[in-house]
């Protein structure tokens, strides 16, 4: 009979035995099988990007109608290339002969389109320009630089020669992200790697931590990459660079706090099951809160006119959603499967009766001597916080994102910035971007003249399908006719009743001369129902929706935020004043960031969505240190009082918290490496703004703020009613 009652129960614990071995194996071979699939798309993402700011904008927006229509009049969707040939001084008859040659085997070059237009000289007589489209079909980057070198071979050494307008500097955005799959990603993992080796002294820990961070970013870009392909979202440079930095640094943190508790219940249990499980019910709630606020914030651009903000929001929630999943399940299914040893050589001792004898706070470390310092003087603390931080935010005003000219976009050595230096020496600023203008046909005469009327209008054309260049030069005249006397003057090209007239620019197309041109033409048109599109207009409407996007977004992701905390935390004080100190924490690292970017740098400004970005990346992610470290206090709070609770809190995270905020500042940091102006001040914001929050706000503010309240913090709640 005891047999036969034992057989049962062996059974039963065999298969939990093997349940406990074939659970964590399954989940470690799905996110293999993940891995696998989304690995090899690192190099492809290319292949489901845009970086065309126009398709990025609202479709009721003027320059985007423009650009729809843009096809039909100029029957071609190649991208413009302005070719600037400059001499020492006045071009000789045999410069000008060899340039023409040049420009005449443009279109030998791979990628190059047949619509060649001849070369135009300047009235100073020293340059020539061309207008050389580049195909909408080939890489761009490759056939910008292959015509280059093609010009410069084929014309004289003291004749320079420019690739500038549209292709050339999109050829600069392409280059600026080429780096983004190969040296972003392993600078940032790189530097994964090395804190987490100066933290843990382990050789093996760093590993796990990593391929969890790794595996939840191949997964989430197999997910991101089909619904690109799919054009379900839409996908760009920048897009995929902040994807990658923020997937690397949230499942980093959340592998962090996994860890922490691993290895605080490995000192009380002998069984790495049980203290697995243990730590995967400790973590669950943080690590859900934190990613729950993150995406929640994250998923708030969707309300963004602006789509490159709005295709951010889902791209990179999907991004935290996998961070969240691999720290949730292919890490414990990791650390159960390697145990103690994961910590070698120093693997966390077995001793239960250490940790039931520790009833008070901590008294050694550096963080039991600041809980003990908070203990004596919280006000004090807090009060000298705030005022510092006060102090930094003070800056704010000086932070200048109203936009900047598309040349200053790369950083560093630029030749179509360059060219279009050139070009303005020699010619209207605006060549080969002009302002495209539709309106009705009937009153084609009329808003021509409206436009050369304006100073800052240097000439006028109209879209002519009939003419030998496609287009006819438009005077207070009427169309002026090209070819000998008595030739007449081409038909304007017609679609549904509407014309498109281009108007050169006195100014470059990306100035802030060449922006308040176009403002006044719109005014000035308005009551021809007139259509002003082109760069000028794109980059008009990217920063007005930018604007408005910013001003409603950002109000909207603290409400989110705050309801959210008012659930986990079941307070309603707490929450408020975590919101508080995290903004305030956000405007000093605006602050300081405007110091830094105009008393060091000399950046020419920054795009209205910078300060966006970073108020979604600081407030969603800063809060993360907070909801670590209040979920843990309010956890001691109902075991041992509120101070208590609060200074255990500290004690017990701020090593996990601290080495979390290293490790996401040295990722987003990374993002710097790329040479894109608007990653590089995101880069620094948002570095800077974790290590505040996590050295001053969590360390300081927060701890000193609420045991300074005391039990009220928790007001509503029953807790706000018990131990001091």
């Amino acid at each position: 009979m005891i047999n036969d009652t034992a057989s049962p129960r062996r059974i039963r614990v065999r298969r939990r035995s093997l349940a406990r071995v074939l659970i964590p194996a399954a989940l470690i071979l799905v996110w293999l099988i993940g891995a696998g699939l989304g690995g090899p798309l690192f190099g492809k993402v290319g292949e489901v990007s845009s970086n065309d700011q126009t398709s990025y904008l609202p479709s009721s927006a003027d320059a985007t109608q423009v650009q729809a229509l843009l096809g039909e009049f100029n029957d071609s969707d190649a991208i413009p290339a302005i070719a600037v040939f400059v001499g020492d001084g006045e071009l000789s008859d045999a410069q000008l002969a060899a340039i023409d040659d040049a420009i005449a085997g443009a279109p030998d070059v791979e990628g190059v389109a047949n619509e060649v237009s001849p070369g135009i000289p300047s009235e100073d007589g020293k340059a020539v320009q061309a207008f050389i489209p580049i195909s909408s079909d080939a890489e761009l980057g490759d056939a910008v630089s292959a015509l280059g070198d093609e010009l410069r071979a084929a014309t004289p050494d003291d004749v320079a020669v420019y690739i500038t307008g549209p292709a050339g500097f999109s050829a600069d955005l392409v280059a600026g992200f080429a780096g983004i799959d190969g040296l972003l990603l392993g600078v940032a993992l790189l530097a994964v790697f090395l804190i987490l080796v100066l933290v843990y002294r382990s050789a093996l820990l760093p590993i796990v931590v990593l391929s969890t961070s790794l595996f939840g970013l191949c997964v989430a870009l197999l997910v991101v990459w089909w619904l690109a392909k799919w054009e379900i979202l839409l996908l760009s440079g920048q897009t995929q660079g902040i994807l990658f930095i923020l997937v690397i640094g949230a499942a980093t943190d959340y592998s962090l706090l996994f860890v922490a508790r691993f290895r605080e219940e490995l000192r009380h249990t002998k069984d790495k099951g049980a203290a697995t499980m243990a730590a995967w019910k400790g973590s669950l709630e943080p690590i859900a809160a934190s990613g729950g606020t993150v995406i929640a914030g994250l998923l708030c651009l969707l309300l963004s006119d602006l789509k490159s903000n709005s295709t951010l929001g889902p791209v990179a929630a999907i991004g935290i959603v996998f961070a969240m999943l691999s720290a949730l399940t292919l890490l414990p299914a990791l650390l159960f499967t390697f145990g103690r040893a994961v910590f070698w050589p120093r693997r966390p001792a077995f001793e239960p009766e250490v940790v039931a004898a520790e009833t008070g706070v901590a008294t050694k470390g550096l963080w039991a001597a600041l809980a003990r310092g908070i203990q004596k003087r919280p006000r004090v603390i807090w009060i000298v916080t705030t005022l510092v931080l006060v102090a930094g935010a003070t800056g704010f005003t000086q932070f200048n994102a109203s936009g900047i000219p598309q040349s200053e976009l790369v950083l560093g050595a630029s030749e179509a910035r360059d060219g279009q230096v050139a070009l303005g020496e020699h010619f209207p600023g605006g060549s080969g971007s002009p302002a495209y203008v539709i309106v009705a046909e009937d009153s084609l005469q009329e808003v021509a003249d409206l436009l050369l009327a304006h100073d800052g209008v240097e000439s006028v054309s109209v879209n002519a399908s009939d003419s030998p260049s496609g287009t006819a030069s438009v005077t207070e005249d009427g169309i002026t006719a090209f070819g000998p006397p008595g030739t007449p003057a081409p038909d304007p090209t017609v679609v549904d009743g509407d014309v498109m007239l281009q108007a050169t620019l006195s100014d470059a197309a990306d100035s802030d001369a060449a922006a308040s041109t176009v403002r006044d033409l719109r005014t000035e048109l308005s009551e021809h129902d007139a259509l002003v599109g082109g760069v000028t207009a794109t980059s008009i409407d990217t920063n007005d929706t930018s604007i408005h996007d910013r001003n409603l977004i950002i109000p909207l992701i603290l409400v989110v935020i705050l309801a959210i905390l008012m659930l986990l935390l079941r307070s309603i004080l707490a929450p408020v004043l975590l919101i508080l100190t995290t903004v305030l924490s956000f405007g000093t690292a605006m602050g300081v960031a405007a110091w830094v970017f105009n008393g060091i740098f000399d950046f020419p400004g920054a795009d209205p969505a910078v300060p966006l970005y970073g108020f979604v990346f600081l407030v969603a992610l800063g809060i993360d240190y907070n909801i670590f470290l209040m979920t843990r206090v309010r956890e001691e709070s109902i075991k041992h009082g509120t101070r208590e609770g609060i200074l255990r809190g500290l004690s017990v995270t701020g090593g996990v918290i601290t080495s979390a905020g290293l490790v996401l500042a040295a990722t987003f940091a990374a993002l710097s490496v790329i040479p894109i102006l608007f990653l590089v001040q995101l880069a620094f914001i948002v570095a800077f703004g974790v290590l505040l929050d996590t050295f001053i706000v969590r360390s300081l503010l927060v701890p000193a703020l609420s045991y300074d309240i005391g039990r009220a913090i928790w007001w509503p709640s029953k807790l706000s009613r018990g131990k001091k």
